[in-house]
């Protein structure tokens, strides 16, 4: 694949005064002086002349001049987003629709999008005079692929054949009740010169079946209820190609047309990595139904596990299954090897530490740091439990009825697949849907890895720490080893 553009520098696209900034969802003004959040979460400290203006940004004011730096400066840390005045039309869209067979869903879809300019991409369907006749009927360009190349191939090919700057690439089975409203919610984010793709919240479908309300509430492209700036290591990784609205000076080539499942991961995280902003915004809904078959089904989340190891030769460690700073690790391991009290120990050495670095930065550096600390070593526990259960279930869950002292390992096992739960009501009708879920994608991680004869999308990773073992030891930075 050929590298993608590069984003316009920060400093070159300052926030416009005027511009309407608003702080993340999961951005707070921790005291007087400190903001958290972003995408990675981080600690920032505000001088006395930020923190009036992002207090005042807080109430819904506008950027005012000589504030457009840090405007920038928190939005592409994920603290702030914009909320722009700009709205895109139909007649400044591409709208590009690959279909693979599924003509039904395909003229449902076009129905919706009558007068857009649309160009339908035939990825070899075994009744290409259906594909046509849709096309016809609606009035789209029509590009006919004789090989079955795929989703990235076909949008590929529907990116070659328009020329429009906004390129709006949907999945021919979604669902949207008005294209026009999306638009223009997702097109406000693209108001930022450096935004280069926005993308809705994707729900499940209107189906009545147990899949169909399994999807609802657990859909595998739904990247949940907060909008956040898209980022590999942050609460959304990535977002899905299936309502996906991007900027085609951004796109370069396009997708990698060699990976025919996780193809829109590595393009954003392409995007992400030529300092590229992409949004998620979680205001806006659309649904994808889900698979018609049971067969169809399991083959789907199976795949999206096998695609990690295609996906971590290309981008390491962004694809481990469990990442997590030495500290924390050390914490949950002493309480699941019935060994607790060696955690609270560490926990409050470490919360110690940060209060020592937050001194002079803030007026209450021990409350904070025991928020801080407490609150994510926490939070933490539960997360873990539910990303070993994604990737190691099957194998959890062997050894938790053969190891001797198998209370605890259930429990991990048990915390990881109730976390799922945690801000929905529990149906049991969703249990045994969830634990197929769980195995079809563990399942797909390990035969991936044993196709790709690499460990990389098996292998945990720990993570830097801004306490340092020094710190935890109750060394100083300038004392020796001895």
């Amino acid at each position: 694949m050929s590298e993608l553009a590069h984003a316009p520098a920060a400093a070159q696209s300052p926030i416009a005064a005027g511009t309407r900034i608003e702080l993340e969802p999961g951005a707070r003004l921790v005291d007087d002086r400190l903001i958290s959040g972003g995408a990675p979460w981080r600690l920032l400290a505000l001088s006395g002349t930020s923190r009036n203006v992002v207090r005042r940004w807080a109430r819904g004011d506008v950027v005012r001049p000589g504030e457009e730096a840090l405007a920038r400066t928190l939005v592409d840390r994920g603290l702030a987003l914009v909320r722009s005045a700009q709205v895109l039309g139909r007649d400044d869209v591409d709208v590009l629709i690959p279909v693979h067979d599924d003509v039904e869903a395909l003229a449902a879809l076009v129905a919706r999008l009558d007068g857009w300019c649309l160009t339908i991409v035939d990825d070899a369907s075994r009744d290409p005079q259906a594909v046509a006749d849709v096309a016809r009927r609606a009035d789209a360009a029509l590009v006919r692929l004789d090989d079955h190349r795929g989703p990235a191939g076909a949008r590929n090919a529907g990116l070659a054949a328009t020329t429009r700057e906004f390129v709006w690439f949907l999945d021919a089975d979604l669902e949207i009740d008005d294209p026009a409203s999306v638009l223009a919610r997702l097109g406000a984010h693209l108001g930022d010169p450096r935004v280069a793709a926005a993308a809705p919240r994707v729900r499940g479908g209107r189906g009545r079946r147990g899949r169909d309300r399994f999807e609802r509430r657990f859909g595998a492209l739904d990247q949940g209820a907060a909008s956040a700036l898209v980022t590999p290591l942050g609460p959304v990784p990535f977002v899905p190609s299936a309502c996906l609205l991007t900027r085609r000076s951004a796109l370069g080539e396009g997708f990698d047309p060699t990976l025919h499942v996780g193809e829109d991961v590595d393009l954003i995280w392409r995007l992400t990595d030529g300092d590229w902003l992409v949004r998620y915004d979680a205001d806006v809904t659309v649904a994808h139904p889900a698979r018609t078959t049971w067969r169809a089904w399991w083959s789907q989340r199976e795949g999206y596990g096998r695609s990690a190891a295609a996906l971590a030769s290309r981008h390491g460690s962004r694809l481990a299954p469990l990442r997590v700073d030495p500290w924390t690790a050390v914490t949950w391991a002493g309480v699941i090897t019935g060994r607790p009290l060696l955690g609270v120990r560490l926990v409050r050495t470490v919360r110690d530490a940060a209060a020592q670095r937050l001194v002079g930065r803030t007026s209450h550096p021990a409350r904070i740091a025991s928020t801080l600390v407490w609150g994510a070593t926490a939070r933490s526990g539960p997360a873990l439990a539910r990303a070993a259960v994604r990737t190691y279930g099957p194998w959890l869950g062997a050894a938790a009825l053969l190891a001797p002292r198998r209370g605890r390992l259930l429990t991990v096992v048990a915390l990881g697949v109730a976390w799922r739960w945690r801000r929905r009501r529990v149906d049991p009708r969703d249990v045994p849907i969830a634990l197929l879920d769980d195995l079809a994608y563990a399942l797909g991680v390990a035969r991936g890895a044993l196709h790709a004869r690499s460990l990389e999308a098996l292998t945990p990773r720990l993570t830097a720490s801004s306490v340092s073992w020094r710190d935890v030891l109750g060394l100083s930075h300038g004392s020796s080893d001895s």
